[in-house]
């Protein structure tokens, strides 16, 4: 089998000093060191493997900022060929290729002294580890094999089946009879040049996402849409999961950098999903001048529900508009539950010639804790309409104890923060070892949370916890499933394959990650409306806690009637009581 037009002898002057690859037509890769031993203007690269072709001169395009010495870091450097060539460039190998649970076999293709057109050599790499963060460890596969030796400095190294190349080699051991060396990986390269970032594909089940990433990220530069450093921080936090490496300190210097970053620099189980996330948001990014529409004006009608104190046969309603500034009145009564569902529709009728014309409609719904699962989305909306009122105005639900004044000032600086974010990132409370609560908090508090989504229904035994923290956090949005799943303390779900909660968190990923929060209302109001139209659809018990203080804007500064009121207790943020749905108002 022929060796592969793309390895490419490095001349300075007439005189070789090492090898190389072609990654483009036009660009191929050696050591930095090996384009320093003589002057730059007299660089020129030959590819051996097609005999009688002459020498193309190059430039030095780009190099890692090594400083000169043996173990000094970022030796390579990007050669500018003067013309395109008709060579197919080398193929890159997905990362971790290199090594596995046996030992992969390695050549190295490189131009010591009395082999000007070229010898092999074979290596393998008996660990990852990476010596310095830079480089791995090159061993003989052979103890009598060709050895590493001048000449050999900046060669492909390639797996011996698929010939694809898995990083370069940039010393040998130096002691006579070692047979070593050192091997610069492809994505540690990509850290010094990160357009070879594109080129590096992925060996995991996720790869469309990391291709998909690459694309984007060339795409934007194609079109000159690029992020200030803030800006990007933002979206890689907004991507990145709870165990991800914070961004660096100094930001990302452009959108390639941080796509590097989110490609390279993370590792375990949720990696993959870690880079689907960041592609969202940086697709979003192209979608938000003309498809993104405006922050929508809420006019919300909100419908404060309370334990009356006169017992459990009846509520305490109080139903306002909010509109100009102002919040308006309409009704307020204690009513038997029976006949809950036709006094609130009455009243929300009521409510809407307060709205300025023009704003969107909001039905807001405060409840206590443990009627927080109250399915008030599936009240018919109109006395001979049984369209669920869910189905016809965007409609959401908040926990009466976010509506103290301490709760409101975290939620509003929240939003504020939200505001710039493209898309509504979920983070996911799973069945299966869900985090504990006290680290929940932590990670619902920080700059970037959004979303909480639960697998669980609410009153799972095991994630109760996890839901009372997700509501006192208190996180910005909450979504969940009434249906959710709860397989009951006994032999509580993994959360695996046929879980209907993990089906519901997949399916609500998909479907909102590239929604603004403020648009989130109106997002659900569709998925409602998809699900009354079809059987066993997995949104049609979607319940959401979307409750932004700032368009429930009140000039006197009052946050409900009768949430201090003597006989209305709310149940405090530390309650562990039960979430038990009124089923008789349903």
């Amino acid at each position: 089998m022929d060796s592969p037009e793309w390895h490419a002898r490095i001349e300075c002057a007439g005189q070789v000093v090492g090898a190389g690859f072609l990654v483009t037509p036009r660009l191929v890769l050696t050591c930095a060191h090996v384009v320093h031993q003589g002057p730059a203007d007299a660089l020129a690269v030959t590819f051996t493997e097609r005999p009688g072709s002459a020498p193309v001169p190059v430039r030095v395009l780009a190099e890692g900022g090594w400083a000169g010495g043996t173990t000094d870091l970022g030796d390579l450097a990007v050669l500018e060929l003067e013309r395109e060539v008709p060579i197919a460039p080398a193929a890159l190998a997905p990362v971790d290729a290199a090594h596995g649970r046996q030992p992969r076999k390695l050549v190295v293709y490189g131009f010591p002294a009395g082999f000007d057109e070229g010898t092999l050599a074979e290596y393998r790499i008996t660990a990852p580890q990476l010596l310095n963060r830079e480089w791995m460890q090159l061993e003989a596969w052979q103890s009598d094999g060709q050895p590493l030796a001048p000449g050999f400095s900046g060669a492909a190294v390639t797996l011996v089946d698929t010939g694809e190349v898995v990083g370069m080699v940039t010393a040998a051991a130096g002691d006579q009879g070692v047979r070593n060396g050192r091997m610069m990986p492809t994505e540690v390269m990509a850290r010094y040049w990160p357009d070879l970032a594109s080129l590096v594909p992925t060996s995991d089940h996720r790869g469309a996402d990391r291709a998909r990433l690459r694309e984007l990220v060339e795409r934007a530069v194609r079109t000159g849409l690029d992020c200030d450093p803030v800006r990007l921080a933002r979206l890689y936090r907004a991507a990145a999961g709870p165990l991800d490496p914070d961004p660096p300190e100094e930001g990302f210097d452009s959108l390639r950098a941080a796509a590097l970053f989110v490609l390279c620099e993370i590792d375990g189980e949720d990696a993959a999903g870690t880079v689907a996330r960041f592609a969202d948001q940086v697709e979003a990014l192209f979608r938000a001048p003309a498809e993104t529409p405006a922050v929508p004006r809420w006019a919300p009608i909100l419908v404060d529900l309370q334990h009356s104190g006169a017992g459990d046969g009846r509520v305490r309603v109080e139903v306002s508009a909010y509109s100009g500034g102002r919040r308006h009145p309409v009704g307020s009564d204690t009513v038997p539950r029976a006949g809950l569902p036709a006094y609130v529709r009455d009243r929300i009728e009521a409510a809407f010639p307060y709205l300025t014309a023009g704003t969107d409609e909001l039905i807001a719904f405060a409840l206590p804790r443990d009627w927080i699962d109250l399915p008030v989305d599936r009240w018919a909306s109109a006395p001979d309409d049984d369209t669920p009122l869910g189905c016809v105005y965007p409609l959401v639900v908040t926990d009466q104890a976010r509506r103290r004044a301490g709760a409101r000032h975290q939620l509003t600086r929240a939003w504020n923060r939200l505001d710039s974010v493209p898309g509504a990132r979920l983070h996911r409370v799973e069945c299966g070892v869900p985090e504990e609560p006290r680290r929940l908090r932590v990670r619902l508090r920080q700059a970037d949370a959004c979303l909480a989504g639960f697998a669980p229904a609410p009153a799972s035994a095991r994630t109760r916890p996890h839901f009372d923290t997700s509501l006192t956090a208190p996180a910005p949005v909450v979504v969940w499933s009434r249906g959710g799943c709860d397989s009951g303390p006994d032999e509580p779900c993994a959360g695996g394959d046929g879980c209907a909660g993990k089906t519901f968190l997949d399916e609500l990923d998909a479907c909102v990650s590239a929604v603004p929060p403020a648009e989130l209302p109106r997002r659900i109001l569709e998925l409602r409306e998809e699900a009354d139209a079809e059987d066993d659809h997995w949104a049609r018990d979607i319940q959401l806690v979307w409750d932004d203080p700032r368009v429930f804007t009140d000039p006197h500064g009052e946050a409900g009637a009768h949430v201090r009121s003597p006989v209305s207790p709310v149940f405090p943020a530390s309650s562990t009581s039960p979430v038990s749905p009124v089923s008789s108002v349903d």
